[in-house]
């Protein structure tokens, strides 16, 4: 079994990196499939805490390990927020796995995704140097935004130490509804027109009981009344109570409602699919094809998180993907790592080059 490295701070990384042939780093485990390689791993738990927090300038900088709850709970008591709603952030998801995960909820899709909040980062390079990318301020800045590249990244570029995000204040109250969607032509009408109205909508999400859409906004408490009522009048549907609102967007962001074990099945794997909403029809169907199979459908038809049966079932997705042209990237479970179209950028060979020429960290095809 390969030992973990659990370094206390930046040059206590920078030093275990040189030291070690081949590594990768993991934060809390909370999506696995992503560091399933054999090699040493190098935790980032005892790089915890908050450096740098100034509310008036509305940005933070945090240790690559601290986790994404603690961050929400300090940003709260000053009445502020990341837009992007972390995935995984009750599970005890760090700030370093989620920007290497590039994982964004239900709140990209009015605010964009994580990749529009990071400024710069703090990392170790394949050569064990300490670099800094990026800033510490919201301001414009010619030239290559590289930070961005290690959203998504899995580790495969460097390890992070630190991390500086802007963040939001938070809305004033919110309101969430659920409208009736049974089927796919009504939840795509829903998911479209909603998209494009004047409602300035949080989030827009077809739950993974394939019959509702689950709509949230944001602002002064009357302003949101009169909105709900509108769209109501345009679809059946039901203004939910805080607390059950509450708990449908925190089941989400968990994966909750989309299990990790469907029923009468022993292993599964959860799966994220990059998707546009005329990409939907047609994905709906290929899961229709596969009966252990659940999606929750994000960001407005942009992107779906899959639960399907490990097996037959991750055979047959891969194949429907690839004949949509759709790219896939497995969190949990024992699928491949990628499945479906996945494109291959010149851009991220150069940085993989630029930044670990000589292959320390794992690639991303390993």
């Amino acid at each position: 079994m390969n030992p973990t490295l659990t370094p206390a701070n930046a040059v206590e990384l920078a030093e275990a990196v040189r030291a070690t042939p081949r590594v990768l780093a993991v934060g809390a485990g909370t999506k696995p499939r992503l560091s399933a390689v054999s090699c040493p791993k190098l935790s980032t738990l005892k790089l915890n805490g908050m450096i740098e927090y100034e509310p008036s300038e509305f940005t933070f900088t945090a240790l690559a390990g601290t986790p994404v709850r603690d961050i929400a709970a300090t940003l709260a008591e000053c009445g502020q927020y990341l837009p992007f709603d972390p995935m995984l952030a009750d599970a005890g998801a760090t700030l370093g796995g989620t920007v290497s995960s590039g994982l964004s909820g239900p709140g990209r899709f009015r605010f964009g995704g994580l990749r529009d909040f990071i400024l710069g980062v703090q990392f170790v390079d394949g050569a064990g140097r300490i670099m800094r990318l990026g800033g510490k301020v919201v301001k414009n800045a010619a030239g290559f935004d590289v930070p961005k590249f290690f959203v998504g990244s899995l580790g495969r570029f460097g390890v992070l130490t630190e991390i500086t995000f802007k963040v939001f204040p938070a809305p004033a109250s919110r309101l969430t509804l659920l409208l009736a969607a049974s089927e796919i032509g009504s939840a795509l009408k829903i998911l479209t027109t909603a998209s494009s109205a004047r409602w300035e909508i949080e989030a827009l999400d077809w739950l993974p009981d394939a019959s509702s859409v689950a709509v949230r906004l944001g602002g002064p408490a009357p302003a949101l009344a009169t909105l709900a009522q509108e769209i109501l009048r345009r679809w059946p549907g039901r203004i939910l109570p805080v607390a059950e609102a509450d708990a449908l967007w925190a089941g989400l962001r968990e994966f909750e409602r989309t299990p990790a074990r469907p029923q009468g099945q022993e292993k599964t794997s959860l799966i994220k699919v990059a998707l546009a909403p005329e990409n939907l029809p047609a994905f709906h169907e290929s899961l229709a094809a596969l009966p252990d199979a659940r999606a929750h459908v994000s960001a407005g038809g942009n992107v779906a998180f899959v639960t399907v049966a490990d097996g037959t079932e991750v055979t047959v997705l891969d194949q429907q993907l690839s004949a949509q042209k759709l790219a896939a990237l497995t969190l949990r479970g024992a699928s491949p790592l990628w499945l479906g179209a996945r494109p291959n950028f010149k851009i991220t060979a150069a940085v993989k080059v630029a930044l670990d020429a000589g292959n320390r960290f794992p690639g991303l095809d390993d």
